[in-house]
């Protein structure tokens, strides 16, 4: 049975630490990469159509679902066996869940209105511009607000709707919003003033230039040689730090070989966040080593496979579905560079 529980803690350990980044994958602001990817789209190629909320879950959600399918997969051949269920029965038992989920009390009126707050965060994201068909709301405004306008908003009112705890207090206040993760921010900012260094000094251009020997290649076959690549350099550094690293690369070599950039930008953003390799990947890649219950051994063995379905999923979905990958055509390989800037 001890042997039974250290096993299962391993799979716990690990399925919390994998679904945090491969659920994160699934919408825009879910990981740093998926803002970053954004943030460099429309500064490199801003005529073009803009990655929007409910375009990217189109695509991202179903690549998260495949991921999520791999990950419950891995761990059950791996760290569960006929006995887990025996072993495990008193602490999975429903009347002891039961009693569990009762000590935390009902929700409190500030846990409901934060929920209903970031519950219309989201269906402002998703409703912002729909189809080409269904516009969305943003025809109202006439196309001059964006996600970020929405985000502000609603911020905004968790500084407004009281708590409910006590006279005059607020879900939020500043005292509250200075203990946030301001350093994630700068760092975002910065990987946007790297990007744009990147460009202005002409780096992507040389750095682009080494790699002319992939023009004329496919550009199905281009995509996942670029998640490859940077799924491979984000085991050595953040998943952030990796995406503002190898995106202006990708996006400059797409303009060289004549591939439309999404079919490298997207790939490299995706890969980036395929870090499940070694603590080092991410910052949740390292808590769950710190717990003590894996190893690198048991994060490299439970990894590789994900990661191997995670390049094969992206190498099927991208150009099949999400709405800015609709033009992108399977059949189509190839664009002229002045179609796209």
């Amino acid at each position: 049975d001890a042997r039974e529980f250290r096993r299962f803690s391993k799979a716990v350990v690990l399925g919390v630490v994998y679904a945090s980044a491969i659920g994160g994958m699934a919408t825009l602001t879910g990981t740093g990469a998926n803002i970053i990817l954004v943030g460099m789209w429309s500064t490199y190629f801003p005529e073009q159509e803009p990655i929007t909320f409910s375009s990217w879950m189109s695509f991202g959600l179903p690549m998260s679902l495949v991921l999520f399918a791999a990950l419950w997969a891995t761990l059950c051949l791996m760290f569960c066996s006929d006995n887990t269920g025996r072993a495990l029965s008193a602490y999975l038992d429903r009347t002891h869940l039961r009693r569990e989920l009762s000590l935390l009390g009902p929700m409190a009126f500030a846990e409901k209105m934060v929920l209903a707050v970031f519950g219309g965060l989201i269906v402002l994201w998703m409703t912002r511009s729909i189809t080409d068909d269904i516009p969305g709301w943003s025809v109202l405004f006439h196309g001059n607000v964006g996600d970020g306008t929405v985000t502000i908003m609603m911020a905004t009112l968790l500084f407004i709707i009281p708590s409910g705890k006590s006279d005059g207090e607020k879900l939020m206040d500043w005292g509250k919003c200075r203990r946030l993760q301001w350093h994630i921010v700068l760092l975002l900012g910065a990987g946007f003033a790297i990007a744009d260094g990147f460009k202005a000094s002409g780096l992507t251009d040389i750095l682009a230039g080494w790699l002319g020997f992939l023009r004329g290649a496919p550009a199905l076959a281009v995509a996942p040689v670029a998640c490859a690549f940077s799924g491979l350099l984000t085991e050595f550094t953040s998943d952030d730090a990796t995406t503002t690293l190898v995106l202006p690369l990708l996006a400059e070599l797409g303009r060289t070989i004549g591939v439309h950039p999404l079919l490298l930008m997207v790939p490299g953003a995706v890969g980036a966040q395929l870090s499940y390799l070694l603590p080092t990947g991410s910052p949740g890649n390292s808590v769950g080593f710190s717990t003590g219950y894996v190893t690198i051994k048991d994060m490299v063995v439970t990894g590789m496979p994900i990661k191997i379905v995670g390049v094969a999923a992206l190498t099927v979905l991208l150009p099949t579905l999400g709405k800015f990958t609709a033009a992108v055509q399977p059949g189509i390989q190839t664009l002229k560079q002045n179609n796209l800037h």
